[in-house]
């Protein structure tokens, strides 16, 4: 069973605790599933029992405790999904914004992983377990792009030690607010769990070394097309790092401003190239990706915004 303590913002003072939970990113939980979790005593607010509707005051502390995945089984589904490369090793695959990689309570299907095995009739890497086979590395639900997925545990083990030592080419792209003073930069600063809101990352001094490089495209009218450059993989990564410098990512409603850009359903953020050493023959592999159509209709109306 996993639990989670939360601790409720200011900003989220007198919001329903059903709402507020499902606006969790690092639970992936549906408004429904949330409330389901509410009606079998598995939330507590306070240390008593929370009810679905409970409003919420600011420092309350919150904790959740999920039941265990069940194991996926036989749960291959065919849906559709967009494969870059394959061999006998490994796949790379272009995920669309708006699918989990794997199974969560309030995501229990229809995710990247049940698409995966129906594809690969489960020969997918054990290292991950039931709920996660093959999984090397994870995108936010609301991130596009590109992923590296092992069919056997000799690769996968050979992809997460390029991992760990951050050899993995990793670039994104994405629209953030605001123009840089300089066209090149970087951000190096240690990113942890936030010190009073559980559900959002921040830079934090007893944070993991985190690194990301960006590189400004394009300048719009009040916002920017960038390339950012993985050092590290940490999670949320762009998302904070970009924030932290007063340039968070459009429509990301966790770091970005209040007044979100709800019409991208989520952070205009795509993992577009994707390189690393191939574990079984030594070959530099190196995939790119188009931008998806979200982001290229988010660009043009920026385009029509901008010319005079």
């Amino acid at each position: 069973m996993e639990r989670f303590e939360l601790l409720v913002p200011p900003e989220s003072e007198g919001e329903r605790i059903d709402r507020f939970l499902a606006g969790c990113e690092e639970l992936e939980l549906s408004r429904s599933a949330v409330q389901q979790l509410l009606e079998q005593g598995c939330v507590r607010c306070q240390q008593a029992p929370a009810a679905k509707n409970l409003k919420l005051r600011a420092g309350q502390c919150i904790r959740l405790e999920l039941p265990d995945a069940k194991p996926l089984g036989a749960a291959p589904q065919n849906i559709p999904i967009e494969i870059v490369y394959e061999d006998d090793h490994l796949l790379v695959v272009n995920k669309p914004k708006g699918m989990v990689v794997h199974p969560a309570p309030g995501n229990p299907d229809g995710t990247l992983v049940n698409a995966l095995l129906y594809h690969c009739a489960g020969r997918l890497s054990s290292i991950g377990g039931v709920v996660r086979p093959g999984i090397v590395h994870r995108i936010d639900k609301a991130t596009s792009g590109l992923l590296v997925v092992a069919k056997d545990d000799a690769t996968h083990e050979g992809l997460s030690a390029q991992m760990a030592v951050h050899s993995i080419a990793r670039v994104y792209h994405a629209v953030v607010y605001g123009g840089f003073k300089e066209p090149e930069g970087f951000v190096e600063a240690p990113i942890g769990r936030h010190r009073t809101d559980r559900k959002k990352m921040a830079v934090t001094p007893g944070g993991k070394y985190a690194y990301t490089a960006y590189r400004e495209l394009v300048r719009y009218n009040g916002f920017t097309h960038v390339e950012c450059r993985l050092r590290t993989g940490r999670t949320h990564q762009i998302r904070v790092h970009m924030a932290s410098i007063g340039h968070p990512v459009a429509g990301d409603g966790v770091y970005g401003p209040k007044a979100v850009l709800r019409q991208l359903g989520g952070q205009c953020l795509h993992a577009k190239t994707l390189g690393f050493l191939h574990p079984a023959t030594g070959e530099y592999l190196e995939f790119d990706s188009e931008l998806p159509a979200y982001f290229t209709a988010f660009l043009h109306s920026l385009r029509r915004e901008t010319q005079p």
